[in-house]
């Protein structure tokens, strides 16, 4: 599961931000938290703020990091790294960017905790380092630390050493492990590349892995089941086997006919992508996403999750993985939003609310609700009304609005 999140110098964010997804010592909504050895660990994340105060650009720097390690075996010694930096700052618009992630792999019988980060810049990788914490030690394990003076692999990380002068300036080490058959980098990389990333606005290439899914006879029954208890004004839905179309074109819903006295004579098929609503579409395509997530205990990272849905349908979902009952694998969501009803609905703890916002030097700044305290210096009760509090401006990261009548 995933612990924090660390990112500095990269598009709004001038200053190092950490997010945690570790439960703070709070009581509300204990179901919202499960273990994974010694770690108190939230299920979910929502992140509010105004527009252009840093959300989407907090889901594009964790995408940057995943894609980055994914893609470093695959790129030339020539090829650029496509870091944006903050640039609105002559100290740092030239300087690396930096990041960091925490998460931990639970075996049943072994449970340690990763921290794996590195810094580049367009043309090379600065740093490079992975700490390994067992469960029982106090202590972390050194694996690889790398600086522009060179790679230093401990003994501990015996299966990586040798590789250190095959290593590319443009490159990262534990990449490179990994394709030498490391064990430990080969966790690192399966952990990573399963966190998925997704748009909720552009979210139509999604549907690509509801298709593989449906392809599947193990995972058919689920995307089914989603879809019926969502109640989304068909019966079910089904896909010809017409394989000259797309996925998308083969998807048909199946609508109740009435006669004059309100009984049903028939049935009327609906093409998917034609005839029934945006939201109905989206949540199609996330689909696959959500029920393997699920299934497997996964990371999702969604950017507008409520885009084009209905309040009670965003609920449902951020409930389905809340609920230790139909999140049994400890899958977690984070996402981003605009919806302030989810804030009233009980859905979430203090810390598993962020805002976003920025400063007076276009700078983004990222905290929980948890860890906000008042023009007093007080910390936010677990009884106030976080919808009314954050609509009138409370915890900041809302937008500021001219008066209109003056224009």
């Amino acid at each position: 599961m995933l612990l924090e999140f660390s990112v500095g110098n990269f598009l709004s964010f001038k200053e190092m931000i950490t997010f945690s997804l570790e439960a703070g010592s709070i009581t509300e909504l204990k179901d919202n938290v499960t273990k994974e050895g010694k770690y108190k660990v939230l299920r979910s994340a929502v992140i509010y703020g105004a527009n252009s105060s840093g959300k989407s650009n907090f889901i594009k720097a964790l995408d940057f990091m995943v894609t980055t390690i994914k893609n470093s075996s695959k790129i030339n010694s020539t090829d650029k790294l496509n870091v944006s930096p903050f640039l609105l700052n002559v100290e740092t618009e030239n300087q690396p960017s930096f990041f960091e992630i925490l998460f931990v792999i639970n075996n049943g019988y072994d449970c340690k905790r990763y921290r794996y980060g590195f810094e580049i810049d367009n043309d090379k990788v600065h740093s490079e380092w992975l700490y390994i914490l067992n469960e029982k030690s106090k202590k972390e394990d050194v694996y690889f630390v790398r600086n522009n003076d060179g790679i230093g692999v401990a003994d501990i990380f015996e299966e990586a050493k040798g590789l250190e002068s095959k290593t590319r300036d443009n490159g990262l080490f534990i990449s490179l492990a990994d394709q030498f058959n490391s064990k430990t980098a080969n966790a690192v990389m399966i952990k990573l590349s399963r966190t998925n990333i997704l748009s909720g606005i552009e979210h139509e290439t999604s549907i690509n892995a509801t298709n593989v899914l449906y392809s599947d006879d193990k995972h058919k029954s689920g995307i089914e089941d989603f879809i019926e208890k969502l109640d989304l004004g068909f019966n079910k839905f089904l896909v010809d086997d017409d394989a000259s179309k797309t996925f998308r074109n083969r998807v048909k819903t199946l609508h109740s006919k009435f006669d004059a006295k309100g009984k049903v004579v028939s049935n009327v098929e609906f093409k998917m992508n034609e005839q029934e609503s945006s939201g109905t579409n989206k949540i199609f395509d996330l689909s696959g996403y959500i029920v393997f997530t699920l299934k497997y205990g996964l990371t999702l990272v969604v950017d507008e999750l409520d885009a084009k849905l209905h309040p009670i349908l965003t609920q449902s979902i951020i409930t389905l993985f809340n609920n230790p009952e139909t999140n049994t694998k400890n899958a977690q969501l984070i996402f981003t939003t605009h919806d302030t009803n989810l804030l009233g609905a009980n859905l979430f703890r203090r810390d598993q609310i962020w805002f976003t916002e920025k400063n007076n030097f276009e700078a983004t700044d990222m905290y929980s609700l948890l860890e906000f305290k008042d023009e007093d210096g007080n910390t936010i009760r677990k009884d106030r009304s976080f919808e009314k509090d954050y609509i009138r401006g409370r915890y900041g990261a809302i937008p500021y609005i001219s008066n209109f009548q003056e224009i």
